[in-house]
């Protein structure tokens, strides 16, 4: 175990200045893998854990750690394991990190903890910093689209959240073309210009590409960071051998077993194979991919152990 106020960073965090891209057209650089807290970092899960994890990301110039209001499980626990993070080793370096909080799935019980009302955005990222015990957020994204609010109370909640010094920069996720461009241009025109876009992009889910979400983002100067680059697990040998019992799939929660399909094995075989013949293993040739793609900036990757996460980084290795 390690004890409370002894972490100290590595002198050597920022020694590979490759690992960071530009987000979009801002000043911000992100590392090209950053550190998602959807899995494992939750209440459920062991804190000694996501110490290691988080101390090995950072220590390795990780600098991104995106979380979500109702993370965990349960709800609210992952962003509570950041404020623990944040009193236990990470003060001293709160300048030199890049968090990220979100709103807009169901949080709460009630008319008001959930979508996209200003009602909701503005009680949830208060709920948020003081869970995270952090007095801004560096960034702050509406997670999905509401289909029953106007988009400008979404919108003008998200400019006046950065405007009361809650946020420096405003996301969007999981939002449809044609609403990001109304929201990229409203957001522009008041002065509170989007940074970057959240999606989900990997080598079996095109669908940012496909619809031309990414290519409005690049063409707009907004940065793209890709959610579940590896299929939560798909794209890797996890399960090429049957469902582990500890896996997500075993779980049948956000990965269902219907996935595992002979024609999706066939396609991670041939990924294998090609990854080995480029001396790659099959997750780091999914990574490698979706960092190929024009406009991406950044892909967002889980890790139940410093060792996943290291072998994860290996995608960004000459």
């Amino acid at each position: 175990m390690i004890l409370k106020g002894t972490y100290t960073a590595s002198e050597q965090r920022y020694a590979d200045e490759s690992l960071y891209a530009r987000c979009g057209r801002s000043g911000v650089l992100l590392p090209k893998v950053s550190l998602g807290f959807w899995h494992n970092f939750g209440g459920v899960d062991p804190y000694e854990r996501s110490r290691a994890i988080t101390h090995y990301a950072f220590d390795h110039g990780i600098t991104h750690f995106d979380l979500a209001n109702n993370y965990g499980p349960p709800y609210g626990s992952a962003e509570e394991t950041m404020g623990r993070l944040m009193d236990d080793d990470f003060r001293p370096y709160r300048d030199e990190l890049f968090i990220s909080s979100k709103a807009g799935y169901d949080m709460w019980p009630g008319p008001y903890g959930n979508w996209g009302s200003r009602k909701y955005l503005m009680a949830s990222i208060d709920q948020s910093l003081r869970r995270m015990h952090l007095d801004y957020v560096d960034l702050f994204y509406s997670h999905r689209l509401d289909p029953l609010t106007p988009l400008e109370e979404t919108l003008q909640a998200l400019v006046d959240i950065v405007r009361a010094g809650k946020a420096l920069y405003v996301g969007i996720s999981n939002w449809p073309l044609e609403p990001l461009r109304i929201g990229e241009k409203y957001l522009r025109e008041h002065d509170v210009p989007l940074l970057i876009y959240q999606g989900r992009l990997n080598m079996i889910d095109k669908k940012p590409m496909e619809s031309g979400i990414l290519d409005f983002c690049r063409e707009q100067g907004v940065g793209f960071i890709a959610f579940s680059p590896l299929a939560q697990g798909l794209l890797t040998d996890r399960y090429l051998n049957g469902i582990p019992s500890d896996s997500r799939m075993a779980r049948e929660h956000f990965l269902k077993s219907d996935r595992l399909t002979p024609e999706l094995i066939d396609y991670v075989l041939k990924l294998r194979e090609k990854a080995q013949a480029d001396g790659h293993t099959t997750a780091e040739e999914a990574l490698r991919w979706v960092l190929a793609q024009e406009g991406v900036t950044s892909v967002l990757v889980g890790a139940s152990s410093p060792e996943q996460l290291a072998q994860n980084l290996r995608c960004v290795a000459p």
